[in-house]
């Protein structure tokens, strides 16, 4: 996982000043180093390679177990390949698949199998990064529960972890290695290229090299062919190869060194990007030396295994999400992205891609529920601008595969010194790539200035712009399809084969902005303008080049004949008008559809070209397509079409928008009182002693006091109850409690059924405080003779991550100490027989389609209150807003039916109060459950999230749906439930069929332990 919160002294070293470029040395690759062979993957220190062809790997991340209905993977997936990535990555959870040891479950929302089918069926390369460990957020940074009770240090050679660590193993690598480009040697195969087996290990002992070395000995032992790594928690040189002659860096097993970064500056407190610091030079054009970048490798090629694609929000923010899509979205990605791969960084993984919702208790302590990321693709699965900019560079990676293994070229002759160029050339085509910025590249200034460059067709002098912070992508000297470019100021976008013979390059520029592509003939071609216009054209037949000047403004398309080339249309298009246009594979070749929103794929057929996708509204559609291709079919209908400009077909009549989606109102409401385990009288009795069990928590306690973390008794995750005994009398005056809760976590204490009081860790940054200790001043009942029964309900909002490779997962939680005392009385505790419950069956249990992460040890959720088919007619009818709270959790439930119109891609949401304020005045807190789906927490008076996109699949488009609210509260005027609310958060017309995920409905199918 990318720089946490506890290293961000590694993401300030990707911020400091870097060296002048025109000072450094080029830290070029080994161009003698041989190249290494994996099945169909090989590499050299220039590039990857598959079936031995060079390969820029652009690649996302995507979480499956963030997105809980198996039929919108291939939405997510679909979504990225037509926002121009080649290649997916994905972590593996192994606690979201284990609830105990020696129980794995990879069946419904668990089904990896069928997630990198999908993967290969979409045409998507995949970068698989199984853990053990993984960080990403999540709770124990994906260390299963029961893993919390090993004593064993975890992430070292220790026999005990080892043995657990390789459970998970043998079963997570066989589903890879089915999958993996070389086959099994079973039949089976698919498109995995890249294998991880450890995350952002920092620490370099001979422990960690002999643990190491067993995770590589042990992929390889699964049947896992295809190159291994190890990402580095930044540019440290940690685990680099064997094969690196470098020194001063600790050498790993791994056949590929990689590193992560999150650079890029941050957001303000008020919510605004800041753009803060340029991007950094990791490779040929960086200081060098021994450590960092490619540098650190030079015999494979330059791997960011995880470069930052926004950053994860935190109890307690003003939202920043959208902040984030800013801060490293359009310009940003053009910026950073363009300068990693100048630097010789040809595979590049962008985190997060599509980042989803941590569900249930997915969470580690400083994130909420949303892991919406900022991401390309929103939580809600919207395509963000930045993906549209994405669209445009991923095409520019497709039509141009000389772009792949490119090496420093010299330097250009700059007209400005405010601006900076990276010029690179292809070893064997001379080929070249521009990548033109700032100096420094998070400039904002307005630059009109030239470059002039020894190119393969000459020495030319560039005009070019540059406006605001931006960057250009540039090519020089190359043959696209049968023509040959010279150079443009615009960048390109797509090229493809006309029907009939001919070229389609489309390329594009700021709007308003000067263009000039420069293309060579052998005698002076023939020019027409077919829309648009241009500046002036000129053909010099001297040198064979026809030059085009135009400002990019719409669009303009030239045909271009004769010359001794075949035929040439050319599509000169502003930023915008080019992110109308779609590049997507068909058998015949690549076709290009302008207008809809979304391109989801394309099937030729003889004469008929089928295409699906989505359109956001009303939408013109026009093709380009490979072949002789005379009818048109949009998601299943024909579509009558007339002949468009330069051999395209164009739709007669628009398709399409969507249909507006009517959302009822939530009523009807019925609420019921949910902690009666505070009562004196609740049967506890097969509840565990406390006492009885013995963790392996590092957190210290108090000499002679049992272990009473939830751990240590089979419950990890959610709220806990335990129940106390005492005989009253004189030192009964206080209680004191230390309990871990993570970020924004809970105590709440009842003696003899009255509410004393609650108690939170705070959320939010840099860390939260995931300890408390609080004193409680009892009633003075509390010292009358007699028995009297405290309760106290923990909520843990997760366990810490593990990325020190400390142990930190292992902090307690649920109550660590409890001592019942007169303060400033006697020196000894009133004893207290605690017992303890959390969630039904514990590590036994009895929901396993929804799984180890959807349920704690609220008294609803072991009594099936969240079910959708739980009877709730003898509840009371309440209002909601509610007038008033009482201490304690309080259930509200109610039901409602959804008519999604057929062929919309929607996501609806629940949304809690005004959504405009991160934070209400109110303290209390929400669990919410969508047809029995723990589908996030709402903490009112922490924020800042209060719209939880429920994903389609969990909620039923067109049926009934189920909503149930466990409220916790501490009873104090204005504590109370606030208005709740449908909201549309997405739609489109389009999409793909999506089923409801098979889960029970009724306590009766929940065959767990004692409730």
């Amino acid at each position: 996982m990318r720089r946490s919160i506890l290293s961000l002294a590694c993401l300030a070293s990707a911020l400091v000043p870097l060296t002048p470029r025109a000072q450094v040395a080029h830290a070029l690759p080994d161009t003698q180093a041989p190249v290494r062979t994996f099945g169909r993957v090989s590499f050299d220190a220039r590039s990857l390679m598959i079936d031995g062809k060079r390969q820029v790997i652009w690649s996302g991340e995507f979480h499956p177990f963030r997105l809980p209905s198996p039929d919108l993977w291939r939405d997510v997936l679909q979504k990225m390949k037509a926002s121009g990535f080649n290649t997916v990555a994905f972590y593996f959870d192994w606690g979201y698949h284990s609830p105990k040891p020696g129980v794995y479950d990879f069946s419904g929302v668990r089904d990896i199998d069928r997630l990198l089918t999908m993967a290969e069926e979409e045409g998507l390369y995949v970068i698989t990064r199984a853990g053990p460990y993984v960080n990403a957020e999540l709770s124990r940074g994906g260390f299963p529960g029961w893993l919390v009770n090993q004593r064993a240090r975890a992430r070292t050679d220790d026999p005990e972890y080892l043995a657990a660590a390789d459970a998970w193993l043998d079963r997570v690598n066989a589903i890879i290695a089915r999958h993996q480009i070389n086959g099994d040697g079973k039949g089976h195969s698919g498109t995995v290229i890249l294998h991880q087996i450890e995350n952002e290990l920092a620490l370099t002992t001979p422990v960690q090299r002999r643990y190491m070395d067993h995770l590589y000995q042990r992929a390889r032992a699964d049947g896992i062919t295809v190159p291994i790594f190890h990402n580095d928690q930044g540019r440290n040189g940690f685990w680099v190869p064997e094969t690196s002659s470098v020194a001063h860096v600790v050498h790993g097993p791994n056949d590929l060194y990689a590193f992560d970064g999150y650079p890029g500056g941050t957001c303000t407190v008020g919510g605004q990007p800041t753009k803060g610091s340029p991007a950094p030079d990791w490779g040929f054009y960086g200081p060098g030396g021994d450590r960092g970048g490619a540098s650190a490798s030079p015999q494979t090629p330059g791997f960011l295994a995880e470069f930052g694609g926004g950053w994860f929000d935190y109890w307690g923010s003003n939202g920043g999400y959208d902040c984030n899509a800013i801060q490293r979205g359009k310009r940003y990605q053009r910026v950073f992205y363009g300068t990693n791969l100048a630097n010789g960084i040809g595979i590049q993984s962008f985190y997060m891609t599509y980042g989803g919702t941590s569900w249930g208790w997915l969470p580690a302590p400083v994130v909420f529920t949303s892991y919406d990321y900022g991401a390309a693709i929103s939580e809600a699965r919207n395509l963000r601008d930045k993906a549209l900019e994405m669209k445009q560079l991923g095409g520019l990676i497709a039509s141009f595969p000389d772009l792949a293994g490119m090496v420093p070229a010299g330097e250009p002759q700059i007209s400005d010194a405010d601006v900076q160029v990276y010029h690179n050339r292809n070893p064997e085509s001379d080929a070249r790539f521009l990548m033109v910025t700032h100096k420094p590249s998070n400039g904002r200034g307005d630059d009109v200035f030239t470059v002039t460059a020894n190119l393969p067709d000459g020495r030319y002098t560039l005009p070019l712009e540059l406006h605001g912070f931006d960057a250009k992508w540039l090519i020089a000297g190359a043959d696209l399809g049968r023509q040959r470019l010279v150079y443009a100021t615009s960048e390109l976008q797509s090229v493809s084969k006309l029907a009939g013979g001919g070229d389609l390059v489309l390329l594009y520029g700021r709007a308003g902005e000067p263009g000039q592509s420069v293309l060579r003939y052998t005698s002076a071609p023939r020019v027409e303008v077919l829309e648009g216009a241009l500046d002036r054209q000129s053909f010099d037949p001297a040198r064979g080049d026809l030059t085009l000047a135009y400002h990019h403004k719409a669009r303009s398309v030239v045909r271009i004949s004769g010359g001794g080339r075949a035929p040439l249309v050319l599509i000169l298009a502003d930023e915008a008008e080019g992110e109308r246009y779609s590049r997507i594979d068909t058998a015949a070749g690549v076709a290009l559809v302008r207008g809809p929103e979304l391109v989801r794929s394309a099937r030729l057929s003889g004469s008929r070209l089928a295409l699906s996708g989505d359109t956001d509204a009303v939408s013109p559609l026009e093709v380009w397509a490979p072949g002789t291709v005379g009818s048109l079919r949009w998601n299943g209908q024909g579509v009558r079409t007339v002949k468009g400009i330069a051999g395209s077909l164009r739709a007669v009549t628009d398709l399409e928008g969507p249909r507006p989606i009517a959302l009822p109102a939530l009523t009807q409401w019925r609420s019921k009182a949910g902690s009666p385990e505070a009562a004196p009288a609740f049967d506890d009795s097969g509840w565990k002693a406390v006492g009885s069990r013995r963790g392996a928590s590092n957190t210290p306690r108090p000499d002679g006091q049992p272990d009473m973390t939830m751990d240590a008794y089979g419950f990890h995750e959610g709220d806990v109850w335990y129940r106390g005994r005492f005989t009253g009398g004189e030192a009964a005056r206080s209680l004191t409690l230390a309990y871990g809760a993570g970020g924004a976590g809970l105590v709440q204490l009842w003696l003899d059924g009255r509410f004393v009081g609650e108690d939170e860790t705070p959320g939010g940054l840099p860390r939260p405080i995931t300890l408390g200790m609080k004193t409680f001043t009892l009633p003075a009942e509390a010292q009358a003779p007699g028995e009297h029964v405290l309760a106290v309900m923990v909520r843990s909002n997760g366990h810490n991550w593990d990325l020190g490779a400390d142990d930190f997962h292992k902090e307690a939680r649920g109550l660590i100490s409890a001592s019942l005392e007169a303060p400033g009385g006697p020196s000894f505790a009133v004893p207290v027989r605690w017992t303890i419950q959390g969630a039904r069956g514990g590590e036994d249990l009895p929901d396993p389609a929804r799984g180890v992460m959807n349920n704690g040890g609220l008294y609803g959720e072991r009594m099936g209150w969240h079910l959708p088919g739980f009877d709730d007619a003898g509840w009371a009818q309440t209002p909601v807003p509610a007038g008033e709270a009482r201490p304690g959790t309080t259930w509200y439930r109610t039901r409602f039916t959804l008519a999604v119109p057929p062929g919309e891609d929607a996501t609806v949401g629940v949304s809690i109060g005004d959504p405009k304020t991160p934070r209400s005045p109110g303290r209390y807190r929400v669990l919410l459950f969508v047809n029995g789906w723990n589908m996030g927490q709402f903490i009112a008076h922490v924020g800042p999230q209060r719209t939880f996109p429920i994903p389609e699949g969990i909620l039923d488009h067109h049926g009934a749906n189920t909503l149930a609210l466990a409220v916790t509260s501490d009873g104090a005027p204005g504590d109370a439930l606030e208005s709740v609310r449908l909201v549309t958060l997405r739609n489109s017309r389009g999409g793909i069929p999506v089923r409801r995920v098979d889960a029970p409905r009724t306590l009766s199918s929940l065959p767990g332990a004692q409730p």
